[in-house]
């Protein structure tokens, strides 16, 4: 039996893929339970996730294109932190590039692993506040547009399958179960 808090020891490890967004790294590792094996691990830098709440409680919707799914999705802000950039800091940057807007306040909403089975992936999803409008500034392959919905709409289109990413939908879940106040 594994004790609670135990890890792997790792036997070998080898980087088998280095590319500009993550590295795929293969490590032989004998698991907390006894069971030797091989996982091959994306390893990212984290990113970040920001939830722009207007003063009215209107929430800042952004729809781009995701080739990995061949699909334009609603989502709410995010982005791979740069380098040794701290999380709100990536968060800030995330959301003035993609949307414009600034905010006076950022709060930590949550801290969690997208898809801890193969991704060692950090993501922090904030709750942004006080926001002032300014010029977004994307980066050239983002082609972004935005929409302002209240948390109703948003969790109606969560429900009919219109919100479809799963950071957003937790953001949002989360925000409407914990922060937002209630009408």
């Amino acid at each position: 039996m594994a004790k609670k808090n135990a890890t792997a020891k790792v036997l070998s490890s080898e980087l088998v893929l280095h590319t500009r967004v993550f590295d795929v790294q293969r490590e032989k590792v004998i698991e907390p339970s006894g069971v030797e094996a091989t996982r091959d691990i994306i390893v990212h830098p984290g990113s970040v996730v920001v939830l722009p709440v207007l003063p009215d409680g209107g929430i800042v919707l952004i729809r781009q294109y995701r080739h990995s799914v061949r699909q334009y999705l609603w989502e709410l802000v995010a982005g791979r932190r740069d380098g040794n950039e701290s999380f709100v800091a990536g968060a800030r940057r995330e959301l003035r590039e993609e949307t414009g807007y600034t905010a006076g306040r950022m709060q930590q909403l949550l801290d969690l692993f997208p898809s801890p089975g193969f991704l060692r992936e950090n993501m922090v999803i904030f709750l942004a506040a006080g926001l002032k409008k300014g010029a977004a500034n994307p980066e050239p392959d983002e082609k972004i547009t935005q929409m302002i919905v209240t948390l109703r709409e948003a969790e109606k289109w969560i429900r009919s399958g219109k919100i479809r990413d799963g950071k957003t939908v937790a953001g949002i879940l989360y925000y409407a179960k914990y922060f937002a106040k209630k009408k």
